[in-house]
């Protein structure tokens, strides 16, 4: 816990190391002697009882070959679904040694030996052999060399040594184990080894239909999809998707030129009256239009078709069979119009009737609307230019079905490119089922051809290559604990007291106490008991208690010695003396004396430097305003029907005198009276105030014994009335927390300063 000092208005921070810092490390020892003294000699007490009892250690030992004569396998930490390990697990070293080492030290085995020992050590227990938890163990069991001969079989040397206090158990206790280990040995390896036989052979059918039904998802997936691998499959659409963009590309370039050169031709190429009116009305007939869109949507079929098969295909027949129908109705749509009676008697040029269907089909793909030809421009058409009008246009349409055909070819690859991730990642699925299923079908037949040629073999063998000897003696621990004893004692005893110290948050010393609170420190007074004083007071004849100690029964010196009555002593007086300089100019009238908390010996030191005024020809009033707890009239033997509490009430000051008490020619005293409801509405009145200045003006000094600080508000409001105020801290008792927030409280007052009391020297 933090210590907090108060400097200069401040509050300072200690922490428990500076705690210790701040004290000297001489005078904390020198203080706590005797803690040290005592602890010490617990120490070498029990240092010394335990060498008396201690008894001589013996240690046995045994070296135990462990032989592997198995070939090398393939191990059960191979297989996914491995077999559980055991005492031998029959991996590539065939033996688990850190295995076996704890398998030797289990309670289980040794519990065991235990009992084959019982008849000659009924006592003996598990525990005296393998060791409590957390202490050393007797038995021990350490791995010396490990060798791989040419052969295969692998060597391992465990040396196993016992320590007890019997020379003769030691070496019966590693009889017993070794007898143990070989049983167990030859009982393990059977078990384990047909254990391990028996899974395989239960595991190889169940792994045998997990690969069987592998393939066949395999096989299914395969027949569904009509694939054989997926990803070389899309792979091979891939650059079949790369090779018709560079298609497309070609064939929309070569259609951008003979549109341009179509452009060009229809620009030489006029147009005459008639070819203009049959062109009209065939763009107005319905059925010439139905049966032109039928021709191009068969060739755009049969072009799409052309790409995938050749002209021998059944459907590409049926579309060429179709096309040549619909070619027939369209051409007799086109001799209808030209025979009707709207042109009789005209004549039009086949080439002319040709040109103007090609015109009219062109334009319907072309989603173009050029004018028709004018009058007087027949007689000018050139039979070339219509030729190769004629041509660019086949060509156009050729080249737009095409590169319908290969947009639509595009679309369908890309379509069909998002089903293959799935198909890929169900693929990689079941494909790696059926790899992992058939190597862990070998590693099961291999394991079981191992296991077999295990059994035949044997696990492992237990030779012993030194036997267990009585056991030799190691030395008595008697002298290591003396002096064990004689380093630990000093070091416990001084580690207490400072531990004592560091957890003890008490004032120990009148330095530390001016220190923390940054006060003038008024003196330092010893333990002053009053035990000695009550004696005598109530030895005194009963006549004079009950008088009250009047001016007449005390003023004969010879009747009554005030001063052994009172606490008296000369740290007192130099006490006194610091608290009247403090103030050379005005000495002090009124003086309250309160402490951090109660039974710190305020009201002691209250009589005994009332006694110091005394001795210094000072008239004294000693004024008990502890009205909750008054404690002054139990130290003098004095009645406490009436004192402050009731002089509170009186509004005069006439009957003051009654309610005062002298004990000694030079000191009065008022007592704190019957305890009043509410004492904080007394000791804040204006009566309180009137009545201490009128005590000021008839004694020379009025002292007052109040509550402690830190307990109630009675103490702060009585400060407040005063000259001055002392504070009093007894050491070892108040706490540096409580002395600081006391301090704090009076801070604003007009604190003179503080009293060690308690102390071990004066000031």
């Amino acid at each position: 816990m933090a210590d907090i000092s108060l400097e200069r208005g401040q509050i300072v921070i200690a922490s428990p190391q500076s705690k210790v810092k701040s004290r000297k490390l001489s005078t904390i020892l020198l203080r706590r002697r005797l803690q040290i003294l005592g602890v010490s000699g617990v120490v070498m007490s029990v240092a010394s009882l335990l060498a008396l009892t201690a008894k001589p250690t013996y240690q046995s030992t045994i070296q135990i070959l462990v032989s592997s004569q198995l070939n090398q396998g393939v191990g059960a930490s191979h297989i996914q679904e491995g077999v559980e390990s055991n005492f031998t697990n029959p991996n590539v070293d065939m033996i688990d040694y850190t295995l076996q080492h704890k398998l030797m030290l289990s309670s289980t085995l040794i519990q065991k030996a235990v009992n084959l020992l019982r008849s000659d050590y009924p006592y003996l227990t598990v525990e005296d052999i393998k060791g409590k938890k957390g202490q050393q163990s007797p038995l021990v069991i350490n791995l010396l060399e490990r060798q791989i001969a040419d052969n295969k079989v692998i060597h391992q040397v465990f040396e196993m040594s016992f320590k007890d206090k019997d020379a003769t158990r030691a070496q019966k206790v590693l009889q017993a184990l070794q007898n143990v280990y070989q049983e167990h040995n030859i009982e393990q390896r059977k078990q384990s080894l047909s254990k391990r036989l028996s899974l395989i052979n239960e595991r190889l059918p169940k792994i045998k239909d997990k690969m069987v039904q592998a393939q066949k998802n395999v096989e299914q997936f395969r027949k569904k999809h009509h694939l054989l691998n997926p990803e070389v499959q899309s792979k091979i659409l891939l650059e079949s998707l790369a090779d018709i963009k560079k298609q497309l590309f070609i064939t929309r370039a070569q259609l951008k030129d003979l549109q341009a050169r179509y452009d060009n031709l229809k620009q030489e190429l006029p147009s005459s009256p008639e070819n203009a009116l049959i062109s009209f009305r065939l763009s107005q007939s319905s059925r010439y239009q139905t049966l032109l869109n039928e021709v191009q949507k068969t060739d755009l079929a049969l072009t799409q078709k052309r790409l995938r098969y050749t002209d021998d295909y059944p459907e590409v027949q049926k579309l060429i069979q179709q096309r040549r129908s619909q070619v027939a109705l369209l051409q007799e749509e086109i001799d209808r119009w030209r025979f009707s009676p709207v042109h009789k008697g005209r004549s039009l040029g086949d080439k002319a009737l040709q040109t103007i269907s090609a015109n009219l089909f062109q334009e319907k793909q072309l989603g173009t609307e050029e004018p028709l030809l004018t009058g007087g421009q027949v007689a000018e058409v050139d039979l070339k230019l219509v030729q190769e009008l004629i041509q660019v246009q086949t060509n156009v349409l050729g080249l737009r079905a095409n590169e319908k055909s290969l947009a639509n070819s595009e679309a369908q690859i890309r379509a069909e490119l998002t089903k293959y991730p799935s198909l890929i990642a169900e693929y990689n699925r079941l494909l790696p089922e059926v790899e992992t299923n058939r190597k862990t079908l070998e590693q099961l037949m291999a394991m079981q051809q191992s296991l077999g040629l295990m059994i035949a073999q044997g696990g492992f063998d237990l030779q012993v290559l030194e036997e267990p000897q009585r056991g030799t003696y190691l030395g008595s621990s008697k002298l290591l604990i003396l002096l064990g004893g004689v380093l630990l004692a000093p070091i416990f005893g001084v580690t207490t007291a400072l531990m004592s110290e560091i957890s003890n948050d008490a004032i120990s010393s009148p330095e530390e106490l001016q220190r923390l609170t940054n006060l003038r420190l008024l003196g330092t007074v010893p333990e002053i008991s009053l035990l000695s004083t009550k004696k005598r007071l109530f030895r005194l004849p009963l006549q004079r208690v009950l008088a009250g100690f009047s001016k007449e029964a005390i003023s004969d010196e010879k009747q009554l010695n005030v001063y052994a009555l009172l606490p008296s002593h000369e740290t007192l007086d130099m006490a006194y003396q610091n608290i009247q300089i403090s103030k050379p100019s005005v000495p002090y009238k009124s003086l309250m004396f309160t402490s951090a908390r109660s039974g710190e010996g305020k009201s002691t030191l209250a009589l005994g430097l009332a006694v110091s005024a005394a001795r210094m020809h000072q008239r004294v009033l000693l004024i008990d305003a502890n009205l909750r707890q008054p404690n002054l009239h139990k130290i003098l033997g004095l009645t406490n029907d009436w004192g402050l509490s009731l002089l509170l009430v009186e509004e005069t000051n006439s009957s003051v005198k009654e309610y005062i008490q002298p004990i000694h020619p030079s000191i009065d005293v008022l007592t704190a009276g019957p305890t009043p409801e509410d004492t904080v509405k007394l000791l804040s009145s204006a009566r309180m105030k009137e009545l201490l200045e009128f005590f000021e003006q008839t004694y020379d000094v009025v002292l007052i014994d109040t509550s402690a600080i830190l307990a109630t508000v009675d103490a702060s409001i009585v400060a407040s009335l005063c000259n001055g105020i002392v504070m009093v801290g007894r050491m070892d008792q108040v706490t540096r927390n409580e002395l600081i927030q006391a301090t704090e409280i009076l801070s604003k007052l007009n604190l003179i300063g503080i009293i060690a009391n308690g102390t071990k020297r004066s000031l």
